[in-house]
Protein backbone atom coordinates (compact mmCIF):
# COMPACT_ATOMS: atom_id res chain seq x y z
CA UNK A 1 0.00 0.00 0.00
CA UNK A 2 2.95 2.83 1.14
CA UNK A 3 4.33 1.42 -2.48
CA UNK A 4 1.25 2.19 -4.09
CA UNK A 5 0.95 5.59 -2.53
CA UNK A 6 4.69 6.56 -3.42
CA UNK A 7 4.27 5.85 -7.05
CA UNK A 8 1.26 8.01 -7.28
CA UNK A 9 2.91 10.85 -5.39
CA UNK A 10 6.04 10.24 -7.91
CA UNK A 11 3.84 10.54 -10.81
CA UNK A 12 1.39 13.09 -9.90
CA UNK A 13 4.49 15.49 -8.84
CA UNK A 14 6.14 14.77 -11.95
CA UNK A 15 2.85 15.23 -14.12
CA UNK A 16 3.45 18.85 -16.51
CA UNK A 17 0.21 20.43 -15.48
CA UNK A 18 0.09 20.00 -11.86
CA UNK A 19 3.89 21.49 -11.20
CA UNK A 20 3.72 24.15 -13.92
CA UNK A 21 5.98 23.14 -15.86
CA UNK A 22 5.11 23.54 -19.58
CA UNK A 23 4.05 27.43 -19.66
CA UNK A 24 4.59 30.07 -21.63
CA UNK A 25 6.17 33.36 -20.52
CA UNK A 26 6.23 36.23 -22.09
CA UNK A 27 8.63 38.57 -22.28
CA UNK A 28 8.63 41.86 -23.56
CA UNK A 29 11.89 43.76 -24.55
CA UNK A 30 9.82 47.14 -23.35
CA UNK A 31 6.26 47.97 -21.84
CA UNK A 32 6.65 51.74 -22.81
CA UNK A 33 6.72 53.31 -26.38
CA UNK A 34 7.32 57.34 -26.01
CA UNK A 35 6.75 58.58 -29.71
CA UNK A 36 8.01 62.10 -28.51
CA UNK A 37 6.65 64.83 -30.34
CA UNK A 38 5.33 64.09 -33.26
CA UNK A 39 4.26 66.11 -36.73
CA UNK A 40 0.59 65.99 -37.50
CA UNK A 41 -0.18 63.19 -39.76
CA UNK A 42 3.00 61.36 -38.99
CA UNK A 43 3.62 57.64 -39.31
CA UNK A 44 1.59 56.42 -35.69
CA UNK A 45 3.29 52.93 -36.43
CA UNK A 46 5.36 51.45 -33.42
CA UNK A 47 6.32 47.74 -32.48
CA UNK A 48 6.74 46.28 -29.30
CA UNK A 49 9.12 43.42 -29.54
CA UNK A 50 8.71 40.16 -26.92
CA UNK A 51 10.33 36.66 -26.45
CA UNK A 52 8.24 33.71 -25.44
CA UNK A 53 11.01 32.28 -22.78
CA UNK A 54 8.76 29.21 -21.12
CA UNK A 55 9.25 26.14 -22.33
CA UNK A 56 5.36 25.90 -24.30
CA UNK A 57 3.95 27.95 -27.10
CA UNK A 58 2.75 30.96 -26.43
CA UNK A 59 -0.43 31.88 -27.89
CA UNK A 60 -2.45 35.52 -27.69
CA UNK A 61 -6.48 35.13 -27.13
CA UNK A 62 -6.99 39.25 -27.15
CA UNK A 63 -5.49 42.78 -27.54
CA UNK A 64 -6.70 45.80 -27.46
CA UNK A 65 -6.50 49.45 -26.39
CA UNK A 66 -8.02 51.93 -24.15
CA UNK A 67 -9.79 53.66 -27.54
CA UNK A 68 -10.54 53.65 -30.88
CA UNK A 69 -7.67 55.78 -32.17
CA UNK A 70 -4.95 53.15 -30.67
CA UNK A 71 -4.89 49.87 -33.21
CA UNK A 72 -2.99 46.48 -31.93
CA UNK A 73 -2.15 43.98 -33.94
CA UNK A 74 -1.55 40.46 -32.55
CA UNK A 75 -0.01 37.69 -33.59
CA UNK A 76 -2.19 35.12 -35.71
CA UNK A 77 0.45 32.27 -35.11
CA UNK A 78 1.59 30.71 -31.71
CA UNK A 79 5.22 32.07 -30.76
CA UNK A 80 7.15 28.58 -29.67
CA UNK A 81 9.66 28.45 -27.08
CA UNK A 82 12.89 30.84 -27.52
CA UNK A 83 10.65 32.26 -30.49
CA UNK A 84 10.49 35.78 -30.32
CA UNK A 85 7.67 38.46 -32.34
CA UNK A 86 6.12 41.44 -32.06
CA UNK A 87 2.51 43.79 -31.77
CA UNK A 88 1.77 46.53 -34.00
CA UNK A 89 0.27 49.53 -32.69
CA UNK A 90 -0.96 52.11 -34.62
CA UNK A 91 -1.92 55.44 -33.12
CA UNK A 92 -4.09 58.07 -35.37
CA UNK A 93 -2.04 61.15 -35.18
CA UNK A 94 -4.57 63.02 -36.74
CA UNK A 95 -5.54 63.59 -32.89
CA UNK A 96 -3.57 66.45 -31.82
CA UNK A 97 -2.61 67.47 -28.26
CA UNK A 98 -0.66 64.81 -25.70
CA UNK A 99 -2.03 61.39 -25.44
CA UNK A 100 -1.25 58.19 -23.03
CA UNK A 101 -2.73 54.48 -24.26
CA UNK A 102 -3.30 51.38 -22.47
CA UNK A 103 -2.86 48.26 -24.88
CA UNK A 104 -3.64 44.85 -22.95
CA UNK A 105 -2.49 41.58 -23.77
CA UNK A 106 -4.57 38.44 -22.80
CA UNK A 107 -2.44 35.07 -23.28
CA UNK A 108 -1.85 31.77 -21.92
CA UNK A 109 1.64 33.38 -20.47
CA UNK A 110 2.15 32.79 -17.03
CA UNK A 111 1.18 36.05 -16.60
CA UNK A 112 -1.52 36.18 -18.46
CA UNK A 113 -2.66 40.13 -18.61
CA UNK A 114 -0.13 42.76 -19.56
CA UNK A 115 -0.17 46.11 -20.00
CA UNK A 116 1.45 48.33 -23.21
CA UNK A 117 1.71 51.80 -22.97
CA UNK A 118 2.05 54.28 -25.40
CA UNK A 119 2.47 58.40 -24.83
CA UNK A 120 3.57 61.22 -26.71
CA UNK A 121 2.77 65.01 -28.57
CA UNK A 122 1.01 65.26 -31.67
CA UNK A 123 1.32 68.96 -33.27
CA UNK A 124 -1.22 71.44 -34.50
CA UNK A 125 -1.96 71.07 -38.11
CA UNK A 126 0.38 73.72 -40.00
CA UNK A 127 -1.73 77.24 -40.43
CA UNK A 128 -0.87 76.61 -44.22
CA UNK A 129 -2.86 73.30 -44.07
CA UNK A 130 -5.46 75.05 -42.60
CA UNK A 131 -6.42 77.63 -44.13
CA UNK A 132 -5.93 75.24 -47.23
CA UNK A 133 -9.36 73.44 -45.73
CA UNK A 134 -11.62 76.28 -45.48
Amino acid sequence: MKRLLLIICLVLSSSPVLSQENIAEISFKETLIDYGTIENGDNGKKTFEFKNTGNSPLIFSRIFSSCGCTIPKKPEKPIQPGESGTIEVEYDTKRTGLFQKAITVNSNAKTPNVILRIKGEVLPEPEEDQEKEK
